[in-house]
């Protein structure tokens, strides 16, 4: 809790804000997210994520080898080549790249392109909305440590990001990218995995209509049906070993890679846009990390996902050697007779359950991305008292629904879509890297040599992959670049006018002497009750304020300028929600007061946040007076005196707070400066004020009834 006296605000006051920010070691887990915790706990929580994140990757099965063989099997060692290239897919991304390394870099718990995103913006200052306090960096969970003098390279990374507006825009632009990648995967997932159209569609019904019970009690539900389908194409792939060709295990040996690429050149390499499918969902072990934990999604992985879909590739290959003419339905002709219809129903169950790995991944990214001020306000549903990371959106839900329905509908087949959800995929493998490299070198510190092997050995295999997924963009690739450019549109244009707006009120917000005039004019009154001003500043008085009192000239006896600001960490303990200063002298009963959230907190509720501020408001006041007192004997009368007084001012705060709280908030139209762009023309009085007015208000987010509301119309030019 801070305790001097605001002053003068605007960007000088940026100016001299200590440095907030440092190197720091290799970020650790909590004992819920990461890898602490009871055993019965994370084996509780393992079996939750095969139901939730393994889907996807799980039922890869049912169309990886028609897609790496569009065109039949031409050389029957062409299937040990693509069987080791499937192998060694898994263990290169999956295995490795994910589970042993990318869920270390989680965000306290959390993970996805945003949790990497805000785990780098409290270690260099990238982002582009200048909200930063000193005080954020005393945060229980902000893991910053001062500066080491040997550790060069990262100050000298730290530096140049922040110093490099070009590389702000870069590292925004390409998260905002894999969070429309994710969202995209959510949203192909059903249609590549559809096998009987309108059985699929019915089922997604059912699927998205149970998100609302959230991930706790979905895991439970869909683990069952998951777990049978691992066992299943785990004994199938056994039963095929033994009964057609033992000797595809050779496959486990590269070199037959080597001699695929040889044998097939230019085809071998487009076959790798097939191969790839294999590891579809592979991301939502990183981005539904806040619902479980580390040690709960290796365990998972290496115990059951892995050995299941090794073994029913090893034997759909096995079935292949014999069978070549089958590559176009390669898991259903390979299921033993008495075995096809249980397995047919539970494929199809298992298929559609499959995009409940994505889906979870884009409801904890966007909550993510809606803390840092990258996506419109929506209602974000926390769903369980025990996780802290498993969340609904209503909203996102509904969209990616009926997105799902509508591709399922339009394509029916896995050929083109294919092509789309490869790209998907890959892009948001390869902006993972990109980030990882950056987390190594400024918060990590890695020795340069690891470094330069992580980003060799995946960027390589990510581009390769890529490259041969992008040769069929016109075949299907082409849907999720149209998908994601329409989502990164909106966040770019919803985030560009925020930054616009916060320096706007930045440059034009009100000193403290200015604001103490205002309320002692003759005219203007002062009014039973405590008032708040709601503003996105953190850091002085807004410019709505002496609008207010021009037009309504009375300010309530208890004033408290409040902004909500949400920190890039994922939780906020309550103890250290709030930040007072007071404007001006005691008698004014001036208050600033930002309430800070991580991006898994919930506010709360409008009688309960109202009553905790008020206690902090006091607590406030109590430590206000005892700071400015000190031990001699004229100190003490004066801190006497000081306490009198604060214990008077404590009084006076209860006593407003039960005649009442009101909210004002200054409702901003905001338009585009005279002689501004046609693009930013669009930008702001189109695209942004369209969702202003379609999406979910200010007052709802923060659940402040109507009856005890003032709005303040003003507009800004930006």
């Amino acid at each position: 809790m801070s305790v001097p006296v605001d002053g003068a605000a605007g960007p000088d006051r940026l100016r001299r804000h200590d440095s907030l920010y440092g190197d720091a070691e290799k970020v650790s887990n909590d004992k819920h997210h990461g890898t602490g915790g009871s055993w019965v706990r994370t084996l509780q929580l393992a079996f939750q994520s095969i139901g939730v994140v393994y889907g996807d990757v799980g039922t890869s099965p049912l169309y990886v080898y028609s897609s790496a063989f569009p065109g039949g099997i031409k050389h029957q060692d062409d299937l040990v080549g693509v069987l080791s290239l499937i192998l060694y897919t898994l263990i290169l991304i999956p295995m490795i790249k994910y589970v042993f390394i990318v869920l270390y870099a989680n965000d306290n718990g959390d993970g996805g392109t945003f949790a990497l995103y805000s785990l780098i913006s409290r270690h260099a200052k990238i982002r582009m909305i200048p909200n930063e306090q000193t005080e954020d960096a005393n945060v229980s969970n902000y893991s910053i440590e001062a500066p080491n003098s040997q550790l060069r390279r990262a100050q000298w990374v730290k530096q140049k990001l922040e110093s490099s507006k070009g590389a702000k825009i870069a590292l925004f632009t390409i998260t905002i990218l894999g969070t429309s990648m994710v969202m995209g995967d959510g949203t192909l997932t059903p249609a590549i995995s559809a096998q009987v159209v309108w059985i699929s569609v019915a089922i997604l019904f059912v699927l998205f209509s149970v998100q609302r019970f959230g991930t706790d009690k979905v895991g439970y539900t869909f683990a069952p049906v998951i777990s049978v389908w691992f066992v299943l194409i785990a004994g199938i792939g056994v039963y095929n070993l033994a009964v057609h060709e033992i000797t595809i295990l050779r496959a486990f040996n590269p070199k037959y890679i080597v001699d695929y690429f040889r044998r097939n050149g230019k085809e071998a390499w487009v076959s790798l846009g097939g191969v790839v499918l294999c590891i579809t969902g592979t991301e939502a072990m990183f981005a539904d990390l806040g619902h479980f934990n580390i040690r709960a999604i290796q365990l998972s992985f290496t115990c059951v996902l892995f050995p299941s879909v090794a073994l029913c590739y090893m034997g759909q290959a096995a079935y292949l050697r014999k069978f070549p003419q089958d590559v176009s339905d390669t898991f259903y002709k390979s299921i033993p007779g008495p075995l096809f219809w249980p397995v047919f129903v539970v494929a199809i169950m298992a298929a559609i359950i499959a995009s409940q790995a994505m889906l979870s991944g884009a409801f904890a990214i966007l909550s993510k991305a809606l803390s840092l001020g990258c996506f419109p306000r929506v209602e974000v549903v926390h769903t369980s008292n025990k996780y802290e990371g498993q969340v609904y959106i209503p909203e996102v839900n509904f969209l990616i629904g009926a997105a799902s329905v509508g591709v399922t509908l339009a394509f029916q087949t896995t050929t083109n879509i294919g092509n789309a959800y490869g790209i998907c995929v890959v892009t948001v493998f390869s902006i993972t890297t990109h980030l990882m490299t950056v987390v190594m070198l400024l918060i990590w510190k890695v020795r340069l040599p690891f470094i330069a092997a992580f980003y060799a050995a995946f960027g390589i295999a990510e581009f390769l992959y890529l490259s041969s997924i992008l040769s069929k963009f016109a075949e299907g690739g082409y849907l999720p670049f149209c998908f994601s450019l329409v989502l990164m549109a909106l966040m770019a244009a919803w985030h560009y006018v925020a930054v616009r707006r916060y320096w706007y009120e930045l440059d034009r917000a009100v000193p403290a002497a200015e604001t103490t005039a205002l309320v002692s004019r003759r005219d203007v009154r002062r009014v039973p009750g405590i008032g708040l001003l709601y503003s996105e500043l953190v850091q002085g008085v807004p410019p709505v304020f002496p609008r207010l009192v021009d037009k309504i000239p009375s300010v309530h006896a208890v004033f408290v300028f409040m902004s909500i600001k949400n920190l890039p960490i994922p939780r906020v303990a309550p103890a250290e929600r709030f930040i007072f200063r007071r404007i001006g002298e005691s008698a004014h009963r001036l208050f600033r007061c930002v309430a800070r959230y991580g991006y898994t907190d919930q506010i709360e509720g409008t009688k309960e946040f109202a009553a905790f501020l008020v206690d902090r408001l006091k607590l406030f006041v109590h430590e206000e007076a005892a700071f400015f007192a000190g031990d001699g004997e004229e100190e003490v009368a004066v801190r006497r005196e000081r306490e009198a007084a604060a214990e008077e001012e404590k009084r006076f705060i209860d006593a407003e707070a039960e005649r009442g709280v009101v909210y004002l908030m200054g409702e901003a139209n905001v338009t585009a400066a005279a002689g501004s762009s046609v693009m930013k023309r669009i930008v702001v009085n189109h695209v942004y004020t369209f969702l202003r007015k379609n999406l979910r208000q200010g007052h709802k987010a923060l659940s402040v009834p109507k009856d005890q509301l003032l709005k303040v119309g003003i507009t800004y030019e930006i």
